[in-house]
């Protein structure tokens, strides 16, 4: 409690008691100090007891119901406001004691302490954007998809952390496209840097449905190991509001920082900025040698205040400025549970303050800490208006993942503003439907206008997408044609041999310009039997298959949990970080807890 807080407090009860102020007006008119005025000596000692008594009682209500915080070094802690109009001095100066006792109790334990006592049960204030699934269309009337890539893997953390904790994750905090894109696939890597990756593309029977067929395009980008990385400019943009407060939070990103910064080179620079009720400097641009001194700058840090966070985050693009290495890494990292509350908190406008910063060629990574007021909304499209990825950390072992591990791919940026589009041959496609990507879907013109934000790639990243599509003829298709529709194109169609046609644009990370890759996929390129499909395109329909199921399973049919099962186990593959091997544990949690398995799980015994 701050000192000078307490004894002004303990001033004011002690007046209280003694029913008069410091100083009082004598009979002459004079003010007097108290001290010298003759007092009536008091012959009963037990009053004076149950009076003390009641005193210690009063000073014991008021510590339990305005605590104060433990103060930051930076972010001093505040005193819960008192109920509009109230105040702990008002209490009348010529009342007897008692009747102050319990005046004063009145006003503190009947609105205060109401205002103050902690709730039955933790509050769920998380935030995530609602999304409906991406509709089945006809090629014939919507021939052309178009989309960004979408290389953040947040949500499949989260939804680990939702199945860890003993319930089914919220259909909003699934993102299918970043459970697949969670695992990484031995995707054929580019031949050289030109282009920056290279592209992959599959087609077998749907796993959830024989009669359609499963689309994969793969893009692997190519590797640099971490002796060839540029340059690294960094500034942890740390949250130390009050919020963070908790040992998934503050407590477990300390560590999962260190991880990072044990990982740099004398080149390399680190700078610390944090934010609550205000912003501060905690630690200017220091070489990454100098791990004990950036470690012990992260060691000091503690929780306490409202949150900043638009002030936060306009420092630190001044520090990532202000170290800039031309044709290096400049990034900002920004940790955070995304509960800001004060400055700017409009979601729009925190967007738009990201976006006019990424102009100055600095990039923007988020990762998300905690639970209960988590807002997964903010920090997936922070990262995406800021050219950055979005992760979030739920162990030490995902911060590894994503710092050591995955560190170049999280820092280098081998391509930027990555867009796809595939225009679907309606003499071969009835119907087409893209599983996931619904936030990251694009207007059609979109596609060559250089003005559009798109996603970027990481050095070594690999980026999956897949299309469930209907082939004419084969009864899959769910849509009625239209009366008066275009009528149905037959194979004479020029290019009739070819299912679709994959364009793909993206940007040099140091141009403004994009370039244009294009190739036909084949029909004959379909596979007729689901096992001669590779392992890496069997998992990677697994793990689509569970994503939709937890979001309602509103296009997969009857494809159970066990279904997903047995087809993880047979295409799990090389597994040296064990990560597939823990998906397996997943699903068998979201089987037991989904409470309309038991239904499904008889129905298949019989």
């Amino acid at each position: 409690m701050n000192r000078n807080l307490f004894l002004s407090l303990s001033l004011c009860v002690l007046v209280l008691f003694t029913g008069c102020s410091p100083h009082v007006e004598s009979p002459t008119g004079q003010t007097t100090p108290d001290s010298k005025i003759a007092k009536p000596v008091d012959k009963e000692p037990k009053r004076q007891t149950g009076e003390h008594e009641e005193r210690n009682a009063v000073i014991t209500v008021l510590a339990e119901a305005a605590p104060l915080p433990s103060p930051s070094p930076s972010i001093p802690g505040t005193l819960a406001p008192l109920p509009q109009g109230k105040s702990l001095l008002e209490v009348p100066a010529k009342a007897d004691r008692k009747e102050q006792v319990t005046n004063l109790s009145s006003v503190v334990s009947q609105e205060s302490l109401d205002a103050l006592r902690a709730p039955s049960e933790p509050t769920d204030r998380e935030q995530y954007t609602h999304q409906e699934d991406n509709p089945v269309k006809r090629v014939a009337e919507q021939p052309v998809s178009t989309f960004s890539i979408d290389v953040d893997t947040g949500a499949y953390a989260n939804v680990r952390r939702f199945l860890s904790q003993g319930r089914l994750p919220l259909q909003d905090a699934v993102r299918v496209e970043e459970l697949i894109n969670y695992f990484d696939y031995d995707y054929p890597a580019p031949d050289n840097r030109q282009p920056p990756f290279r592209v992959n593309t599959e087609l077998a029977p749907t796993p959830w449905n024989p009669k359609t067929q499963l689309l994969a395009v793969g893009i692997k980008g190519y590797a640099l190991p971490k002796t060839q990385l540029p340059p690294i400019n960094l500034v942890f943009l740390i949250d130390v509001s009050g919020s963070m407060n908790a040992p998934d939070k503050i407590g477990l990103l300390k560590p999962a920082l260190k991880l990072l910064v044990q990982q740099l080179r004398p080149e390399d620079k680190v700078a610390i900025a944090v934010y609550a009720g205000a912003a501060g400097r905690v630690l200017e641009p220091t070489p990454g040698n100098q791990q004990a001194k950036i470690e012990a700058a992260l060691e000091r840090l503690s929780a306490g205040g409202s949150t900043n966070g638009g002030a936060g985050i306009q420092l630190a693009y001044t520090l990532a400025r202000e170290g800039f290495v031309e044709g290096g890494i400049n990034r900002v990292m920004l940790a955070t549970d995304g509960d800001f509350n004060v400055g700017t908190v409009n979601f729009e406008a925190l967007k738009n303050l990201v976006e006019t910063q990424r102009k100055s060629g600095i990039a923007l990574t988020t990762l998300g800490f905690g639970t209960g007021n988590y807002n997964d909304q903010l920090m997936e499209q922070l990262a995406d208006v800021g050219n950055g990825n979005y992760a979030y950390i739920d162990t030490l072992q995902e911060a590894n993942k994503v710092l050591v591990e995955q560190m170049n791919a999280t820092l280098l940026t081998i391509a930027k503003d990555v867009k796809i589009q595939i225009e679907f041959n309606p003499a071969q496609v009835e119907e087409y439907r893209l599983i996931g990507y619904e936030n990251r879907t694009l207007r059609r013109e979109a596609f060559s206008n250089d003005a559009v934000d798109a996603g970027d790639i990481g050095a070594g990243h690999t980026v999956t997408a897949l299309y469930e599509i209907a082939l004419r003829g084969h009864g899959g298709a769910l849509i009625e044609p239209l009366r008066y529709g275009q009528p149905p194109a037959t194979d004479k169609t020029p290019h009739g041999e070819e299912i679709a046609f994959l364009r793909l644009r993206y940007k040099q990370p140091d141009s403004d310009v994009s370039q244009l890759l294009e190739w036909p996929i084949h029909r004959d390129q379909a596979i007729s039997h689901w096992q001669e499909a590779s392992e890496r395109f069997r998992f990677a329909a697994a793990v689509a298959g569970f994503g939709q199921k937890l979001r309602g399973g509103h296009y997969t049919g009857h494809f159970s949990y066990d279904d997903i099962l047995a087809l993880a186990r047979h295409a799990r593959g090389a597994d040296p970080y064990g990560y597939r091997g823990e998906f397996l544990t997943l699903v068998g949690l979201a089987r037991s807890l989904d409470p309309g398995n038991g239904e499904e799980h008889r129905q298949a015994i019989r």
